[in-house]
């Protein structure tokens, strides 16, 4: 998962793990079969990761507003502080398989595509118990809260920013109060 970070869904092979891992390639294909079952297991096991840090636990708040600031909270942390050397593993894959067709991009749409609707989904009950005005567009919302989240994973990556994961925060929250 580290190397896949550091390096690039693309750069994950069969043969770089077994270096790894210290290793025989026979002993890393067995497992996996493929690069591509390679690529796809380690994809899937870091949106499950997203999935037990951020969406599990902010399902447990109060539907609505509670749980979509819960959301948030629980995102923005994962922002400042997850797993991966290289900040949010999910926005590092879609910068580089974005405009790359194939299986593994297919497999990123769907968890990116996923998520999405998640977050679609807690706006609008969040607008349906009046906590959100009913006129501000759901999907117009679930961008704004995505493209705040992939500022932010810049800002902490590459410019370094302490600050970043708070004002991503400040600014979701505000983009839900509009």
């Amino acid at each position: 998962m580290t190397r896949a970070s550091t390096d690039g869904l693309e750069a994950l092979t069969i043969g770089s793990l077994a270096e790894a891992l210290g290793m025989s390639k026979a002993g890393v294909v067995g497992p996996f079969g493929s690069r591509a079952a390679l690529q796809a297991a380690v994809l899937a096991e870091a949106a499950e990761m997203f999935t037990a840090a951020v969406v599990a636990p902010g399902e447990k708040a109060e539907p609505g507003l509670p749980r979509l600031r819960a959301v948030i909270d629980l995102w923005c942390g994962y922002l400042d502080g997850g797993p991966f050397p290289n900040g949010c593993f999910v926005t590092a894959a879609s910068c580089e398989l974005d405009g790359r067709p194939g299986e593994l991009r297919g497999l990123l749409l769907d968890v990116v595509t996923r998520w999405r609707a998640f977050l679609r989904e807690q706006v609008v009950v969040a607008q349906g118990a009046g906590d959100i005005a009913a006129s501000l567009d759901a999907d117009d919302l679930v961008t704004t809260l995505t493209g705040i989240a992939m500022a932010a994973n810049q800002e902490i990556q590459l410019l370094g920013d302490a600050t970043a994961g708070a004002r991503a925060r400040r600014l979701m929250l505000a983009a839900l109060a509009a």
